[in-house]
């Protein structure tokens, strides 16, 4: 059964994640079980202006070099 990217979206659905199935009269329910409470945290690009994730913590800063280098392997 595939869910819409909405729904997924919206619950944090991913690959995986176990649903409890009920039937209550007509219809069914599902219900996903061991779902983290993750709120993505956003900031707003002081250059672009487009609204970016917040970098993890302990995670590597990535520069512009860094990206530069990348587009250059880029076929």
């Amino acid at each position: 059964m595939v869910l819409p990217r909405l729904v997924r979206n919206k619950l944090g659905l991913t690959p995986g994640v176990r649903l409890v199935c009920e039937v209550s009269g007509n219809s069914i329910v599902l219900t996903p079980q061991g779902v983290p409470n993750r709120v993505k945290e956003y900031v707003v690009d002081p250059i672009s202006g487009l609204r970016v994730a917040k970098r993890a913590m302990g995670s590597e800063t990535v520069s512009s070099d860094m990206v530069k280098e990348l587009l250059e392997e880029f076929p």
